[in-house]
Order: C-alpha cells, then sequence, then structure tokens
C-alpha cells in the first residue's frame, strides 16, 4: 500500500500496489487490501521538519482515523513504527520500560498515537506492535539525510564535507536489517507493545561517518563542527534491544 503520489520503488514493481489517500481513505480501505491478517503500517508525512505542528495537527488524526477504520473493518495485527524521539531529551540507554517524554511536535504526536491504539484496544480486540525507530541508514532513506548527502559530496568531488562536531552518540542500524525486525515481529501475531528497533550499540556520529569513508575508500576531507548540534535531541542516547532480540529468538 502507497499513498497515490507516491514513487514505487523498482523492487516494489512486481507486487501489487493499492494506492490510498491516508487522509481521505475510502471505506473499504480493509477490502482493497486484501483484508490482511497482518499490517505493517510505516507512514508519516512531513519528515524530516521534526518541529512542524502539521504532526499533531494534521498528521496524527488522519493516521488515527485510517487505522481506526481498518481495525474496525477486522484488521487483527497491528506494527506500527514509531521514533526513538518519543524518549525526548532522556539520556543514555533507553528501554522500554521508560516513560515518554517526546519534546518535539513529531516524537509527541507518534507517542499520542500510540496511547490513541492502545486506549481502542479497549474497545476492539487486535494485537498491536509499536516499533521504536532508531537511526536507519541504507538503501531508499531520505537524501537530506547524512550517508546520502555525504555520498553525493563525494559523486560531486568535493573537497570538504560539512557536519556536526560528530561526538554525539547515536544508536545506528542498517534499514535493511531492521526491515527483517519489523517482519519478525509481526509473524509473531502477538501483543507485544512497545519495541526497541535498534542495534543496542551506541557509535559516535564522528566513528560512524569516518567509517563509511574508510571503508569504500572515498576521498573527502571532514569538517567536524560547521554545523551546531541539534537542540531537540540529547548528546548521548541509544536503544536498549533485549526485548527485541528475545522475540527473534523466540520465533526464530
Amino acid at each position: 500500500m502507497c499513498r497515490p503520489a507516491a514513487k514505487i520503488p523498482l523492487p516494489l514493481s512486481n507486487y501489487e500496489i493499492v494506492s490510498i489517500d491516508l487522509e481521505n481513505p475510502p471505506p473499504n480501505a480493509f477490502d482493497l487490501l486484501g483484508q490482511p491478517d497482518i499490517l505493517v503500517h510505516l507512514a508519516w508525512s512531513g519528515l524530516p521538519n521534526y518541529k512542524s505542528l502539521h504532526h499533531f495537527e494534521e498528521e496524527l488524526p488522519a493516521q488515527y482515523r485510517f487505522l481506526k477504520g481498518l481495525i474496525k473493518s477486522g484488521l487483527k495485527n497491528l506494527v506500527v513504527t514509531g521514533t526513538c524521539f518519543e524518549y525526548g531529551m532522556q539520556s543514555g540507554p533507553l528501554h522500554e520500560e521508560m516513560g515518554a517524554r517526546p519534546s518535539n511536535p513529531y516524537g509527541f504526536a507518534k507517542d499520542a498515537l500510540r496511547c490513541q491504539l492502545e486506549y481502542l484496544q479497549k474497545f476492539q480486540a487486535f494485537n498491536l506492535i509499536w516499533a521504536r525507530l532508531f537511526y536507519l541508514y541504507g538503501e531508499g532513506q531520505a537524501e537530506n539525510s547524512l550517508l546520502p548527502q555525504l555520498m553525493r559530496a563525494v559523486e560531486r568531488g568535493d573537497k570538504m564535507f560539512n557536519m556536526s562536531g560528530g561526538e554525539q552518540l547515536r544508536d545506528y542500524l542498517p534499514a535493511a536489517e531492521a526491515g527483517k525486525h519489523l517482519v519478525s515481529l509481526a509473524m509473531t501475531v502477538q501483543n507485544h507493545g512497545i519495541v526497541n528497533v535498534c542495534s543496542g550499540t551506541p557509535i559516535s556520529v564522528r566513528k560512524l561517518v569516518e567509517g563509511w569513508t574508510k571503508a569504500d575508500g572515498r576521498l573527502i576531507n571532514l569538517n567536524f563542527g560547521h554545523y551546531p548540534y541539534n537542540d531537540y535531541e540529547p548528546m548521548a542516547f541509544w536503544g536498549c534491544a533485549d526485548k527485541l532480540y528475545s522475540i527473534i529468538k523466540e520465533t526464530a
């Protein structure tokens, strides 16, 4: 399933694609999707402008209406991707039992959707897995993400790549690996609630970028400290992956 204006990635061109306007979905959306046993929901617009009011003024109500409609029509198993920004400015290792403290509109809207769906479970029977994604990289990621920007700079022959100081600790996971985790979680067909989808291992942004440049022999100087650190995320945080790997181990 995708939005009507979405570009279909070439690897998916041989699969059945259903275009649905999430802001104004048809009443028979569940039937159009083939009455699936499991739905993995990745959709969210307005990124990477994390501070935009769009997230809770427009995106949140539209996403909830759409998912509620599917559930009322018969959907029994739902996996929704959340975000590590739901933890807010909390530092260090972040685990699922920690309370959400979102500090930007995007994190707030995502966490609000989770709460709405959990309340909905009191009236409609369905399994919910809330997969909190941390930092992803790999083919298909947003063009303004760190790795694509670095790749374009190298391809242009730039001598210098401007970035932050790079000392912030983050949790990075290849997008392909995160996709496999989402499938594994979905196939459990259980009500696992919040699950961090992450590596569980912190790494500095500086070390990560230096590793990318050395691995492929990219010749470019890294200009650390050119950009300030983001004010909407702490300097050091990463996910605890114990729950994720425990679930995956049980299903292996």
